[in-house]
């Protein structure tokens, strides 16, 4: 992978590979994958190759393929693949290649791709080819290709269409539906899912021109799930031949199809793409251009000057796959722990999201940050049912969730144990539960930050409260202690299962039925028609007794004599190893070559931040020397097997003094995609990382915290950054920040008046507010 491609105003923009081999084909696919939220493109190139994965998904299209199986983001049909043949030979880049260059420009999120080819007879050619989702036009995809004879005359055959003739590795999701090609030129294609029943309607038209000269009629050709037009000539040194092809993607799914027939439905969707047509792919490209400058790089000014450039091609490519990958357009719909760029974790939405994904949306783009908490009240449907089924109270989210209403989706059986040869059993869908616990968090964190009261008054007090009535049916009575225990559990470190009183789980708890009381008393007292309501709904007067009698009597796991907290009952107790050779790993999860996840169950080691996450979410209830001796203590003994890990462990660094620590692992989660690590991305983007990457920009480096309400920045930039600049919401009003070695400047942008917290002194501005940092920091200590 090259990142150092861009000159000029390109510059720190181009994510790109300047060779090309077909063993590796997985990581470019993931990384330079298309999107716009309502559908994700793989980026696999236009000529097949053996191991590739071709994907299409539309956003929260969820289809069973068996009774046995869980739902998942069907693999829509292949619009991207063209069989191209020069004097009769296949197109292969893997052979007789030159100046080979795929390169997505981040600022334009557009794919290109170059290189000269040579036949088995000498003959060269130079093919280029170009590829958008569009942000303007969210059902539009654009294609185009480029051949141009560099010597003698070459024969050039391509076919080009819609091919439904793929599967979410190997299970089929659609019935074949119909195929149409209207006037020889406008190809439609018609499936529907088997067990969800969502009409899929593909269009797609091809602008062909052969030495200057229009070719308009195709040879058609029709199979079982497939549509396909091919184009034929023969080229002169120096003529080009250009194929430009526009694709949309429509469903029933889509609300503005609601209460339309199929044939309605149709009808619109070819109108689409006419309008599309007549406008042609530069035309429409400069919109969507347009739409990335204005709803994405101006919305989200980050900027960071750096004597390492890769710093901000990695904040930027966060902000590209955070776009592409979230369904803003719809609340129905939740973020894939892959986003839309491949078949991993089947498009289900985990607590990735609102850990570390939704902060950026919270502080970024609010209305995005609402629209995805909807997604979890809409979910409440299939908490409830989650619960009802364990014999639970209350709302008790899934572990991972595909449309709001289904419930659990995660699977049942994982890996084969390497010890005694039988499939792993997966039980993070049964025990792993702090996930409910998150979404409240979330939820108040939203509140908390945007002010959003109608937000609160139509959802955000149900989801509390229903959560809050989990947790107190959940609790289990020790009487040896004699406080109430969270047992058999999984906490955030899935490789310790069917544990006791996870400190994470149950100082999530705690908070989840603190934050209901309190709410609980402020409607009761302020909102008398809120609370009657969802006082009638959820019986909260009974809710609250319980809650009272337990909140005081919960365990939560305190520091030992050395201040370490015990992660959950017995972590402390197992015996420890030398775990160089694992934190040293070029790949994740090795030390699954060496032993079995019963194996590790019995060790110290944990797969990501379990206690560390605790310690950056709920800050203030813990000591700074406790934060340290934990730090210390768990560290060393994480792998950082998850994605999701090492963000958190380079804030916390950040936070507790080490800096170079802090950039280090700020570096391996940035590398988690960009990395040398070719078979990393194989299975799609890491999401949650991709959060991850602008938390430890701006909650870890700017030191831009939410803390009881109170907004507070305390910056600790990376020795070589320079400069960082970046925006966030507070209160309904936009904040610009400017950090230097020295100063912070931040301009409130509406000119409302702010209250910030700046290494322990309070501040208070409505227009431009300068702070010497060397002096602020004089003063603190």
């Amino acid at each position: 992978m090259k990142y150092d491609l861009g000159t000029g105003e390109e510059k720190n923009w181009i994510v790109a590979e300047s060779s090309f081999s077909s063993n590796w084909l997985g990581k470019a696919e993931a990384i330079m994958s298309l999107g716009n939220g309502y559908m994700g493109l793989r980026s696999a190139a236009e000529e097949p190759y053996v191991g590739e994965v071709r994907n299409l998904f539309v956003a929260g299209t969820f289809n069973k393929s068996d009774a046995q199986e869980v739902a998942e983001l069907p693999n829509a049909a292949d619009v991207t693949r063209m069989n191209i043949f020069i004097d009769g030979e296949r197109l292969d880049a893997s052979v007789r290649t030159e100046d080979y260059v795929r390169a997505l420009n981040l600022k334009t999120a557009e794919l290109r791709r170059s290189f000269i080819w040579s036949t088995s007879a000498g003959k060269r050619v130079v093919l280029k080819f170009r590829r958008f989702v569009s942000l303007d036009n969210l059902h539009l995809i654009g294609m185009q290709m480029e051949l141009e004879a560099l010597s003698d005359d070459v024969h050039v055959s391509v076919e080009s269409g819609v091919n439904a003739q793929v599967s979410n590795s190997g299970a089929q999701h659609f019935f074949e539906g119909e195929k149409r090609i209207y006037d020889k030129k406008y190809v439609e294609m018609v499936a529907r899912t088997k067990e969800s029943h969502i009409d899929f309607m593909f269009h797609t038209v091809h602008r062909v021109t052969l030495a200057g000269s229009e070719l308009s009629e195709p040879f058609m050709r029709m199979d079982r799930r497939l549509i396909m037009l091919s184009y034929k000539g023969t080229l002169a040194k120096g003529q080009k031949f250009s194929l430009e092809k526009l694709t949309t993607v429509h469903t029933s799914r889509d609300k503005a199809f609601d209460g339309l027939t199929l044939q309605e439905m149709r009808d619109r969707a070819l109108s689409t793409l006419k309008q599309c047509a007549a406008k042609g792919y530069e035309g429409l490209f400069a919109q969507h251009v347009q739409a990335w400058e204005q709803k994405v790089w101006k919305q989200y000014k980050l900027n960071i000057e750096s004597k390492d450039a890769f710093d901000l091609l990695a904040a930027r490519f966060a902000l590209y796959h955070l776009t592409i990958m979230t369904p803003a357009h719809d609340e129905r719909m939740g973020i894939a722990a892959k986003g839309l760029s491949g078949e991993g974790y089947q498009g289900h939405s985990f607590w990735d999201t609102e850990m570390f994904i939704l902060p950026f949306f919270i502080y970024s783009n609010p209305e995005v940050a609402r629209s995805l908490l909807t997604y979890r009240y809409l979910g409440l449907e299939g908490a409830r049912k989650k619960a009802r089924s364990n014999g639970y109270e209350g709302a008790m989210y899934p572990w991972e969730a595909a449309w709001p209403s289904d419930g659990e989706m995660a699977q049942e059986w994982g890996r084969v144990d390497i010890v005694t040869g039988k499939q792993t059993k997966i039980w993070t869908g049964f025990i792993e539960q702090h996930i409910t616990a998150d979404v409240a968090f979330a939820v108040w964190q939203y509140y908390k930050v945007t002010g959003d009261q109608a937000f609160m008054d139509d959802y955000g007090y149900e989801i509390i409260f229903d959560t809050a009535r989990f947790w107190g049916s959940r609790l289990e009575w020790n009487a040896d202690r004699g406080q109430y225990c969270i047992n058999d559990v999984i906490g955030p470190d899935e490789y310790k299962e069917h544990v006791d009183n996870n400190a994470f789980t149950n100082y999530f708890a705690h908070f989840n039925m603190q934050l209901a009381i309190e709410y609980y008393s402020r409607l009761k007292e302020s909102d008398s028609a809120v609370f009657h309501r969802l006082n009638d709904a959820l019986e909260l007067d009974q809710a609250m007794e319980a809650w009272m009698q337990c909140i005081d009597k919960i365990y939560l796991p305190q520091p030992g004599e050395d201040l370490v907290i015990p992660q959950d009952d017995t972590y402390l107790t197992k015996r420890i190893i030398d775990l160089t050779k694992y934190k040293n790993q070029t790949h994740v999860n090795t030390i699954f070559e060496d032993y079995s996840l019963e194996q590790l169950s019995d060790i110290q080691v944990s797969k990501q931040a379990d206690l560390m996450i605790l310690f950056y979410l709920l800050e203030d209830k813990f000591a700074h020397d406790v934060k340290v001796a934990n730090y210390n203590y768990y560290e060393p003994k994480t792998i950082h097997d998850s994605s999701l890990s090492l963000s958190t462990h380079a804030i916390l660094a950040n936070d507790l003094g080490d800096g170079p620590l802090a950039y280090r692992l700020f570096r391996q989660a940035c590398e988690i995609d960009l990395g040398p690590e070719m078979k990393s991305s194989d299975l799609g983007i890491h999401a949650a990382s991709i959060g991850g990457i602008w938390q430890v920009i701006v909650m870890g480096f700017a030191g831009m915290r939410m803390l009881h309400g109170e907004l507070r920045m305390n910056p600790k930039l990376p020795e070589h950054w320079s400069r960082l600049e970046f925006t966030i919401h507070w209160q309904g009003q936009r904040l610009e920040a400017e950090i230097t070695e020295d100063r912070l400047v931040i301009k409130a942008m509406d000119r409302v008046p702010v209250k910030l917290e700046v290494y322990g002194k309070e501040y208070r501005f409505s227009d431009v507010l300068t702070i010497n940092l060397a002096e602020a920091k004089e003063e603190r200590s």
